[in-house]
C-alpha cells in the first residue's frame, strides 16, 4: 500500500517537477539591452516653440533611470520645468519582442498619461510616431532622439495636423550627469 501511495504522489508531482526544471528565467535580448543607455541621472535643456499646442519658452529637466526588477524595463522618474510650470513624471521604457519595437508609458503630476508604441531605431536615432485626435482633427506627433554619445542625446518633438507639414514643437539636449 505504501509503495502505491508513493508512486501515486510521484505521478502527480512529476509534471510539476519537470515543468519547474524546464522553465528558466527569460533573459533580456539585444532590443532590451539598448535600454541600458538610459540608466543613470540625466539633466536636460531645451525650448518649446509657440503654437496651437502650447506657449514658447525654455525647458529644463532632471531624471534618474534604473532597471525595473527582472531587467526588462527601465523606470525613469524626474521633474520638468517649462512655460506651463513644473511637473513630476514617471516613464516606463520597454521593448516589445513580438512587435520588434520600443514602447513608453508616461504619467505626470498634471494628471496626463501617454502610451507610445512602435518606437524604432535607425542607426543611433530612436523615433516614435503617435496618431491622436486633437479638437476633432487628426494629428500625428513625431518624437525623435539622437544618441550623440554615451552621455548626450538630442531630441525633437514635431506635429503634423491633418496631414500637413511637420512643425517643430520642442527641441533640446539631455546630458548624463557624472
Amino acid at each position: 500500500m505504501k509503495a502505491q501511495f508513493s508512486a501515486g504522489i510521484f505521478l502527480l508531482l512529476a509534471p510539476c517537477l519537470a515543468y519547474g526544471q524546464a522553465q528558466q528565467a527569460p533573459k533580456p535580448g539585444p532590443g532590451v539591452q539598448k535600454l541600458a543607455y538610459y540608466i543613470g541621472s540625466w539633466q536636460g535643456h531645451g525650448e518649446t516653440k509657440g503654437g496651437p499646442f502650447g506657449a514658447a519658452g525654455k525647458l529644463s529637466s532632471k531624471q534618474t533611470c534604473t532597471w525595473f526588477s527582472g531587467g526588462f524595463q527601465v523606470i525613469c522618474r524626474g521633474e520638468e520645468t517649462g512655460p506651463t510650470g513644473t511637473r513630476s513624471f514617471l516613464n516606463i521604457l520597454s521593448y516589445d519582442e513580438k512587435a520588434k519595437s520600443y514602447t513608453e508609458y508616461a504619467v505626470s503630476s498634471l494628471g496626463d498619461a501617454e502610451y507610445d508604441q512602435g518606437g524604432t531605431f535607425a542607426g543611433n536615432k530612436l523615433t516614435y510616431i503617435v496618431d491622436q485626435d486633437v479638437a476633432g482633427k487628426p494629428v500625428k506627433f513625431r518624437y525623435s532622439e539622437v544618441r550623440v554619445s554615451p552621455v548626450l542625446f538630442t531630441y525633437q518633438a514635431e506635429a503634423s495636423v491633418s496631414g500637413g507639414p511637420w512643425k517643430a514643437l520642442a527641441t533640446g539636449e539631455i546630458r548624463k550627469l557624472k
